[in-house]
């Protein structure tokens, strides 16, 4: 921090912007622009819910700045676009996340910020810099290089490192060493949700299906909600769903006895799916999309997605059955 170990609840922050908790000046809010207008990936929105995911945890790889704001709030609506544009020019080596007090206002909360716009540097999972109210583009840019410059240390790194080692080890399959790994980083960083996530998914694929549960059970709800746990959550939820089914060859005797027996299909790529046979699931399920897109109000569809989400954008069976699902929507 510049001159306070806590200058989050320093009168002098208020100066500039508006009391958090009035909404003085409030006119016609505007709507926020979106992630794509903002500058895809560098600027984004932020909850309350994947704040540890996508500001703490980010912060150990690349500095992530967050920008409290509310719809309500002149000076915000001045500071937004001018450290927004800030922030895209930068190319990368720094991250900004806007978080509306209004929808999510635990976070200022907890930080002692008393009035907006609120602006906090993360680095190495903790804040670094900090300034509140509208500031010349000068004033702003200058913050900014100054929080690009600043690095994070050896250990947040090495995380970083063995985080994507561990991944990768995970896509190719060899679950055993992705776990060796992912321990590794939970040793140094007991609460790095990523790599709990994952490692909870190394369970699932050998069949320690409990183990995966008893992970995700131990962690306090807020960190369970959190979107890096999001596809652990919907694995276990499909494993769930695909236990009252049975074995594999009945469902595959009656796809092949009746094509059209939509629900058989169903069962069956639920089925596939939990025995880890992600493509030839999708496979069943875009059968369904393609023969039949108003069945059971588009649930073929759906759960598709819901496989999506479970086996990661990265997956290569996502990756395929995103294309495939597009050229049947599509063509």
């Amino acid at each position: 921090m510049n001159e306070h170990d806590n200058p989050y609840a320093q009168p002098s922050y208020g100066q500039g912007g508006y009391s958090v908790g009035s909404n003085m000046g409030a006119g016609p809010a505007s709507a926020p622009a979106t992630a794509h207008e903002r500058g895809g990936d560098k600027v984004f929105d932020v909850s309350s819910q994947n704040f540890m995911s996508e500001v703490l945890e980010a912060s150990k790889s690349v500095p992530v700045i967050v920008d409290f704001w509310a719809p309500w709030c002149g000076p915000c609506k001045q500071l937004g676009p001018i450290i927004e544009k800030v922030v895209n020019e930068a190319a990368g080596a720094v991250r900004l996340a806007k978080m509306d007090i209004d929808q999510h206002p635990d976070i200022a909360g907890q930080m002692g910020i008393q009035s907006i716009p609120a602006v906090v540097a993360f680095i190495d999972g903790r804040p670094a810099d900090a300034f509140m109210g509208a500031k010349p583009e000068a004033q702003i840019r200058a913050f900014v290089e100054k929080v690009m410059k600043a690095k994070p240390t050896a250990q947040a790194q090495t995380a970083a490192d063995l985080l994507e080692q561990a991944n990768a080890l995970f896509g190719d399959g060899d679950f055993g060493g992705a776990a060796e790994l992912f321990s590794q980083i939970l040793s140094q960083d007991p609460g790095n949700l990523a790599a709990l996530a994952v490692l909870g998914q190394c369970y699932v694929a050998v069949g320690e299906v409990d183990h995966a549960r008893n992970l995700l059970e131990s962690l306090p709800q807020e960190q369970r909600d959190d979107s890096a746990m999001a596809g652990l959550v919907k694995t276990l939820e499909l494993k769930d769903a695909a236990e009252d089914l049975g074995d594999v060859e009945p469902l595959a005797a009656a796809v092949s006895d009746n094509p059209k027996d939509h629900q058989a299909r169903f069962d069956y790529a639920l089925a596939l799916n939990a025995r880890g046979m992600r493509e030839e699931a999708a496979d069943q399920l875009l059968e369904i999309v393609h023969a039949d897109r108003k069945w059971k109000d588009d649930g073929a569809r759906a759960q598709l997605l819901e496989f999506f989400e479970a086996w990661g954008n990265a997956d290569e069976a996502t990756v395929a059955g995103r294309r495939r699902l597009s050229s049947i929507l599509f063509s």
